[in-house]
């Protein structure tokens, strides 16, 4: 495995783009949130697939799905960036953040459990905050039940699980993630079995964009306040959701403050993410895939604009 190319600003985010001994491709990314240096947070996002099945209306990393990486293979990904910076494993940072979220859906990979159980071990971080992004696809019985066994025995609460709703219709939350997935009595089932009382609550995302249907009555008929709460975020410029004409309703940032509202009445902790803007000129954002972007050599203005260089460490 090797890492041929980056892109970013270290300031702030860095994508790295690697590929295995058979030449499947995977990226990864480290990311600051200003203004906290990296000793208050470091975050992490790491491909759980070799591309993406599910070929979500507004992400990049849907196409040439080639299947799934390995113990070693995601463990490179973390490993890569951490030798860079703590030769020896030690890692003191108040938030160690490692998201299961760049390219692929975790739960169809059975790798990422034993990456999970292996972590707390791994490195010496107290900070260490592992983080999961789904679409709740069907058939993953088995691999939600082992993880909610790991946030137990191993991380007590201390484990950020997200739901990747993105629309209360039906209908379109269909459209918008073409794959077969839990209805919302499924997963707010699950939540409470997967909630420890104390711990982090279980997350409820929307990406908002411009023919979002987001009704908060709906989510309260099934979603207990106590237990999740709502993550609001742009719909990121990737070139899928041009093609689909998918704009963001959030360009600023300003809290939208008539559904933050409308949330917070039906008792929902609400967090707003907006982020710096100049993580889609580097391509670090969610749903962004640079290879994608030089793959295609489709100009975009708004994301994807910064140099690729070669790394050479």
């Amino acid at each position: 495995m090797k890492v041929f190319a980056k892109s970013g600003n270290t300031s702030l985010a860095t994508v790295y783009l690697a590929s295995n001994k058979e030449g499947k491709s995977f990226e990864f990314v480290e990311s600051l949130q200003p203004p906290f240096p990296k000793e208050k947070k470091w975050v992490l996002l790491v491909s759980s697939l070799f591309g993406c099945p599910v070929q979500c209306r507004f992400c990049d990393a849907g196409t040439d799905y080639e299947g799934k990486p390995d113990v070693n293979e995601i463990f490179f990904q973390v490993d890569y960036l951490v030798r860079k910076y703590f030769p020896d494993k030690r890692i003191p940072i108040d938030k160690w953040k490692i998201q299961f979220a760049r390219m692929g859906e975790p739960a169809f990979n059975e790798a990422v459990l034993e990456v999970l159980s292996q972590l707390p071990f791994r490195y010496d971080a107290p900070g260490l905050l592992p983080s999961l992004s789904t679409v709740a696809p069907a058939g993953c019985e088995k691999f939600f039940q082992q993880l909610q066994v790991i946030n137990r025995n191993l991380y007590r609460g201390r484990f950020q699980l997200q739901f990747s709703l993105h629309s209360t219709d039906a209908t379109r939350r269909d459209w918008l993630i073409p794959v077969k997935k839990w209805d919302f009595k499924q997963i707010a089932d699950f939540g409470r079995e997967f909630f420890v009382p104390g711990g982090r609550k279980v997350t409820l995302n929307f990406a908002l964009g411009r023919d979002t249907v987001l009704e908060p009555a709906v989510l309260s008929e099934y979603f207990d306040p106590d237990i999740f709460l709502v993550k609001l975020t742009p719909v990121n410029p990737t070139l899928v959701a041009e093609n689909n004409a998918l704009a963001s309703t959030i360009t600023s940032p300003q809290p939208p403050r008539k559904i933050i509202d409308l949330l917070q009445e039906e008792g929902y902790q609400v967090i707003y993410s907006f982020g710096e803007w100049e993580e889609n000129r580097i391509g670090s954002n969610c749903g962004q895939y640079l290879s994608r972007y030089l793959k295609e050599k489709t100009t975009s203005s708004e994301a994807y604009t910064y140099p690729v260089e070669d790394e050479l460490l």
